[in-house]
């Protein structure tokens, strides 16, 4: 039996109606498919079993890659690469699905890399991805929100949610201490806003969001050599905190950030 590494944040999922449930969600039948962190292949059986067109499966744990690897064939390919150094952008097939277990100590970096892709709309028509339930919580969140913040705003900018459920801590191995959320997302233009490099509002959300409890006019001054006319232009009150200020006056401070610097 295969023992669960703690430092790659390893939790197997083992529910089968849990698993039936993403690969019936996920529609993955003769479609490019890339897995995340397949574990054990629980899941990658599934997918398997349901026929996808072309299967890509990234596992960092060279022990479970090589178990994987048996299952290889013109249409499956394994590698045991480090999704977080790998260049998904440039592996993935036009329309591909994404489905991942993601490991929450990562799981936020590699959706932001998701989010960040050079070119968009990106070659993925869909995302189906494990989180741990708060950090799912983020991604959705929305002005206001008690969960609102850096994450929302990125993810709001190019994504759409387009359903997500939660499942219970008792569905893995080991058993994790929190409970985690599925989220199917699926891309997204933004026509209200001009952003040109999606870099730049990842800047001014990061700034902005570092002190969120405090206001807003310390972050403004280490973004603009004006911040006082940045924030009157974009109306945008110095007093406020970062949850306080809406997705959309985000777009617009990026878009002002992007003409005057």
């Amino acid at each position: 039996m295969i023992k669960p590494k703690k430092s790659l944040g390893q939790n197997f999922l083992i529910d089968s109606n849990i698993i039936d449930k993403i690969v019936k969600i996920a529609n993955v039948k003769n479609k490019n498919v890339l897995e995340i962190g397949p574990g054990t292949g629980n899941l990658t059986m599934k997918i398997i079993k349901e026929k996808p067109k072309n299967f890509l499966i990234i596992e960092k744990d060279k022990q479970l890659s090589n178990q994987l690897k048996k299952l290889t064939t013109d249409k499956i390919e394994v590698l045991d690469q480090d999704i977080l150094k790998f260049d998904l952008e440039s592996n993935l097939k036009k329309n591909s699905i994404i489905i991942g277990n993601l490991p929450y100590n990562i799981s936020s970096q590699i959706l932001i890399n998701l989010i960040k892709f050079k070119n968009w709309p990106p070659k993925y028509d869909k995302l189906v991805l494990m989180f741990q339930k708060e950090v799912a919580y983020k991604i959705i969140a929305k002005h206001k929100s008690p969960h609102f913040g850096r994450i929302s705003v990125m993810a709001n900018w190019r994504l759409e949610i387009v359903d997500y459920f939660n499942i219970s801590n008792n569905c893995f191995f080991p058993k994790p201490k929190v409970e985690s959320t599925i989220l199917v997302l699926k891309p997204k233009i933004n026509k209200q806003f001009a952003i040109k490099n999606i870099n730049n509002l990842e800047k001014i959300t990061r700034i902005i969001f570092s002190n969120r409890r405090k206001m807003v006019n310390k972050a403004l001054r280490k973004i603009f050599k004006e911040p006082e006319t940045a924030a009157r232009i974009n109306g945008i009150d110095l007093s406020l905190r970062p949850s306080d200020i809406s997705e959309n006056l985000y777009y617009k401070l990026t878009e002002y950030y992007e003409k005057n610097n």
